[in-house]
């Protein structure tokens, strides 16, 4: 996730520069008197640019298609007969990183010109489900689209509350190390660490943590110092992935004694990102002690996708003029080669839809893995629905991340309880009707009944998905199945698998027993 904080105050940007920082930032300060008129006047342009989405993407395809046409996927793909959205989705096929692999090795080696003119920037390194690491390209076009939709998240929800006294005080992002490495003179690191070589030097004196414990890489250790850091500091807005942000609070609440809300009296804003937040919100606020303003934003590697322009509205807009074209092809069609690729102009509301992503990074009809649907089509607002490989079909149910996550949720709120994290597999038997879902739940207060709540939780999920109903109706699936986990075995197995901390995340649904079986070591006996 783009470390927010350390953007907010860049105003222009030449995203084409050739400067000696690769490119330029032209910056003002929007703290004090300030920040609410500019931020109003960077709003009103978003919403002028949500009425040309459709225009914007048209003329993005044929703008990148023109600039990498003498590239040596250009020419391999014949960019120079593309000129229609037709001819590209003849032209270039549906790929994920494993089928991008080749490419990318080639950019590795040293090759110019692969993918997008010249060299990238830098190769953002992130972890892949099939592929291992992942070395996706950001090139000195692309950057600056990054820097721009996160201050724009920002300056979107000061423009409508009016509460800009937080950009004053502290503010922090759980990240991971700002330390890069080089790969054929490329630099290489993660994405939150590569932005943070990019804050204004004016602005370091509102960022936390330091530099120093940024670039811990054990995250127990960095935790520690980030808390020694923060402690006593006028913090303001807090930026993370929701579980890390979590155990940051867990930590400051067990040092200090004090709920995070009267700790950082003046705490006003939670910017959030990686994972559906709801399973996280009623702990994170109860941890807080009050409800507190939110700002949800989509960023990855890739590109910055999407973020929350209201609090008034539900879904993120859709970032249409960043340098990227979105094709959209219906979840359940994904792997089928002759499946339809939707432009911006076709999208339906509620359908579940795969991301497909072309950008001025060079990547081409590029499947990120995420599947979304439309909440609005004036202006297009999305929310994320899940991981196209995190599913369970083990049956032909292909239960999704988002069913799991609002089942959950309904019953917690039921049975008035919360959960701190859980993750569901198949648990597949030969015997008849001895197959079923297991839910692997680390419980804050374990449920009065747990086996009302399992059935409560399994009723949810049958509502939500009707190929699991007719499964446990037709008596091929039992009802699901809860086993209890013991206190930190998320963090706990986390830990043993070397992904603590960052931006790792265990995945909520998976179609085989992988995480299942290493996560039986710390059930509740």
């Amino acid at each position: 996730m783009i470390c927010l904080l350390n953007i907010i105050n860049s105003s222009t940007f030449n995203p084409s520069s050739n400067s000696s920082s690769s490119f330029t930032f032209v910056v003002m300060s929007i703290k004090s008197t300030i920040a609410l008129p500019y931020a109003k006047y960077i709003s009103n342009l978003i919403k002028k640019e949500m009425r040309q989405a459709i225009a914007h993407q048209d003329q993005i395809m044929h703008s990148l298609i023109s600039q990498a046409t003498n590239t040596f996927f250009g020419i391999q793909h014949h960019f120079h007969q593309i000129h229609s959205h037709k001819d590209f989705a003849q032209a270039v096929p549906i790929r994920d990183y494993e089928e991008m692999q080749n490419y990318i090795s080639d950019i590795k080696e040293g090759k110019k010109n692969v993918l997008w003119k010249g060299q990238p920037l830098y190769l953002a390194k992130t972890s892949g489900t099939t592929s291992g690491v992942k070395y996706i390209p950001i090139s000195n076009e692309s950057i600056g689209y990054h820097i721009r939709a996160a201050r724009n998240a920002l300056l979107c929800y000061i423009a409508e509350t009016g509460n800009h006294k937080f950009v004053n005080g502290k503010m922090i992002f759980l990240s991971g190390s700002p330390e890069l490495d080089k790969i054929h003179g490329i630099y290489t690191g993660r994405l939150s660490g590569i932005v943070n070589h990019h804050v204004p030097a004016y602005l370091t004196s509102n960022r936390l943590p330091s530099y120093k414990t940024n670039c811990i890489e054990d995250w127990e250790t960095k935790l520690e110092a980030i808390v020694n850091e923060t402690a006593e500091a006028d913090m303001r807005l807090i930026s993370g992935i929701p579980p890390w942000m979590q155990m940051y609070f867990d930590k400051l609440l067990e040092q200090k004694g004090k709920r995070i809300g009267d700790l950082f009296p003046n705490f006003s804003v939670l910017v959030h990102g990686g994972v559906n937040f709801e399973p996280y919100k009623s702990k994170l606020f109860e941890t807080i002690g009050r409800r507190i303003d939110t700002i949800e934003t989509f960023p990855a590697s890739e590109g910055f996708f999407a973020f929350q322009d209201s609090q008034q509205h539900e879904g993120l807009l859709l970032n249409t003029n960043a340098g990227m074209f979105f094709e959209f092809v219906p979840a359940q069609e994904i792997f089928n080669k002759e499946a339809p690729r939707l432009t911006l102009r076709d999208v339906q509301l509620g359908v579940n839809y795969a991301l497909i992503v072309s950008s001025n990074a060079g990547l081409w009809a590029y499947n990120i893995g995420d599947t979304i649907k439309f909440v609005s089509l004036d202006p297009y607002r999305i929310v994320v629905t899940g991981r196209i490989k995190h599913f369970i079909s083990a049956f032909g149910e292909h239960v999704i991340a988002e069913e799991v996550e609002q089942s959950m949720k309904v019953v917690c709120e039921q049975f008035q309880i919360n959960t701190i994290e859980f993750t569901v597999a198949p648990n597949i038997s030969s015997n008849a009707n001895a197959s079923y879902h297991e839910w692997f739940i680390e419980f804050e207060t374990l449920p009065n009944d747990i086996d009302k709540f399992a059935l409560a939780l399994d009723q949810q999920l049958r509502n939500r998905n009707i190929y699991y109903d007719d499964l446990v109706k037709g008596q091929i699936l039992a009802p699901l199945k809860i086993t209890i986990l013991q206190k930190n075995a998320f963090i706990n197995y986390m830990k043993s698998i070397g992904k603590l901390g960052g931006q790792n995340k265990v995945p909520r649904l998976s179609n085989d027993r992988k995480i299942a079986d290493a996560l039986l070591m710390y059930n509740v006996k």
